[in-house]
């Protein structure tokens, strides 16, 4: 038996209301649906880390999310794991007539433009109009956001270059401080927001991914903090006990040591 079958007879066993385990059987789509973010983000961490023995194992627990989802819809009589496989087989074929068809492509740019075009009659193909229609609630905020912009684009709504998102960047900036100098909550909650998509949006025109980005910067923070952490240790102090002039010194050494002070 295929490794595969091996495993979906597990869930199948798993589930079972009479001889499975009783944590399974209660679950459902939704309580299982933040573990399928959780796993898939740790494929992601194990990737940068370039930890492939751990990539393994992170690969097969979100492959467990998926014969999760895929028994729970059998038992519900919607599809069973073969309906998405076979739908997966189907729709990498159509997606890529250069492939598997008479269509060629010669760069990566050719792959693109024949992807979303493959995307746009399936979406036209489910009486979906807008140009910013398949793009989901459930993604990251940042990912959404530059999705959302790149969808725009396609149809000329869009900077004509990087200076016009720098001046709309400073344009946010100044409408988030006067709503703060106002105290409008209200405002202050709303600028900020703009502020926070014209920052995707100017890395997205300096071909810089959001996403990875901002964990690059959360990257940073946390290895320079932890530097910062060790060094009060081995003074026998913490963080609470320093001041701010204490601390900003200590970052600065961070930033030397860690980093050679990029910034």
């Amino acid at each position: 038996m295929a490794a595969i079958d091996r495993v979906l007879a597990v869930m199948a066993r798993l589930r079972d209301p009479d001889r499975g385990c009783p944590w399974d059987v209660q679950q459902n789509f939704h309580t299982i649906a933040p573990h399928t973010l959780e796993e898939a983000y740790e494929v992601a961490d194990a990737i940068a880390r370039n930890d492939h023995p751990g990539l393994r194992d992170e690969l097969g627990d979100l492959l467990l999310q998926v014969v999760f989802h895929a028994q729970m819809a059998a038992e519900a009589g919607l599809f069973d794991f073969e309906a998405v496989a076979d739908g997966l087989e189907k729709k990498l074929v159509r997606r890529h007539p250069h492939v598997f068809g008479e269509q060629t492509a010669a760069s990566e740019a050719d792959v693109a433009e024949i992807w979303e075009t493959q995307k746009r009659a399936e979406r036209q193909g489910r009486g979906e109009t807008s140009a910013l229609d398949g793009v989901t609630h459930g993604l990251p905020a940042l990912l959404r956001a530059q999705k959302l912009q790149k969808r725009a684009a396609r149809v000329g709504f869009d900077w004509d270059d990087a200076a016009g998102v720098f001046a709309k960047l400073a344009e946010e900036v100044d409408e988030l401080r006067t709503a703060w100098d106002a105290q409008n909550a209200r405002a202050v909650n709303e600028e900020l927001g703009d502020l926070l998509f014209a920052a995707v949006n100017l890395a997205r025109h300096l071909n810089v991914d959001a996403e990875t980005t901002l964990s690059g910067a959360s990257g940073k923070f946390e290895r320079r903090f932890r530097f910062m952490e060790a060094r009060l240790r081995d003074q026998g102090r913490r963080a609470a006990d320093c001041t701010l002039t204490e601390l900003d010194a200590l970052w600065d050494d961070a930033k030397q040591q860690l980093d050679g002070d990029p910034g």
